[in-house]
């Protein structure tokens, strides 16, 4: 197929077939992070800046990785080094960015909507979304499939445990339309204080308790708790919650004996999930992260370099 997308915003608006090629172009992207020297000259030429509103290690440090590997020339902007503490908007920030002719404008924002507003404003400048607000991340779910498919062989008709704060996840939401829509279960568990209402329209089902979650799962992706988007406290104490959704070596034993555990990172090692499942054999948590760099690679590509932009030079 042709990839024609000029900008990856959410994972809602991809359709199956679209999310299988990106995993595809992944796999051969993989294999340029295993050469002695790690770059290739596809993007050679092209301009990427990386536009964080909020903080990030793993996401804006592979999409920093996979532009230099493909040879992209780098900006890196930060709210509070922008002219935004000036009283700049966004949108005057990023027509201004689009004015000195970038490829792609990666972009990571505390507002749902605001990479699809630019990309809307933004005629010739690509837009990725890093994740917005608490609405998607769809690059971390585009990940979090490539390891699947990649340890699986497949993903279809595997049960996908994600247990957490799924209120406030980005992650969550776009990992539950994007495994659903490649033909997987996904069960959701944790406190009801942070299972939205209506949930369910997204293709998962809610669990009864964190138990019911795990029993027979193939794949468990555990949360991070996130305190900063909370208006109050929704759970008695960490202790509590470790205790009750907490993913432990004992609650392990609910699933399938060749489970996969998994999380988006920053862990908070003790409270959703302890240390010796965090670093045991069920886990690929690292694989995950060296996964993020070959699907931002396959990103890059295709917005900036592939089919859609063979005769834009």
């Amino acid at each position: 197929m042709q990839f024609e997308r000029k900008d990856i915003l959410d994972i809602e608006s991809l359709s199956a077939e679209e999310i299988s090629f990106i995993l595809d172009t992944a796999d051969r992207m993989k294999e340029i992070s295993k050469r002695p020297v790690k770059k290739v000259p596809t993007l050679r030429g092209k301009t990427v800046v990386l536009f964080f509103y909020e903080p990030s290690t793993r996401t804006r440090t592979s999409f920093e990785i996979a532009a230099k590997r493909l040879s992209a020339d780098t900006l890196s902007i930060s709210s509070g080094s922008s002219s935004m503490v000036k009283g700049e908007t966004l949108v005057d920030t990023a027509r201004n960015l689009e004015a000195m002719n970038p490829d792609v404008i990666i972009i990571r924002h505390y507002s749902a909507g605001a990479p699809h507003t630019l990309a809307r404003l933004l005629k010739t400048t690509s837009i990725i979304n890093a994740g917005d607000g608490m609405h998607e991340h769809p690059t971390q779910a585009l990940l979090d499939l490539m390891t699947v498919r990649e340890k699986k062989g497949y993903i279809r008709d595997l049960r996908i445990a994600i247990i957490g704060d799924i209120s406030h996840s980005r992650v969550a939401r776009s990992d539950i339309m994007g495994f659903t829509k490649m033909g997987a279960e996904v069960v959701l568990g944790g406190p009801l204080t942070m299972i939205p209402a209506g949930i369910e329209s997204l293709g998962a089902t809610v669990a009864g308790n964190s138990d019911d979650a795990v029993r027979g799962a193939d794949v468990i992706i555990m949360l991070r708790i996130q305190k900063e988007r909370q208006q109050s406290f929704l759970y008695p104490s960490d202790r509590e919650y470790s205790k009750v959704f907490g993913l432990n070596p004992e609650r392990l034993k609910k699933a399938k004996k060749d489970v996969l555990i998994m999380h988006p990172g920053p862990i908070n090692r003790g409270v959703e999930i302890s240390s010796e499942v965090a670093d045991g054999p069920y886990s690929i948590i690292l694989e995950q992260v060296t996964n993020g760099v070959s699907v931002r690679m396959a990103l890059l590509f295709l917005v900036a370099g592939g089919v859609r932009n063979v005769n834009s030079d």
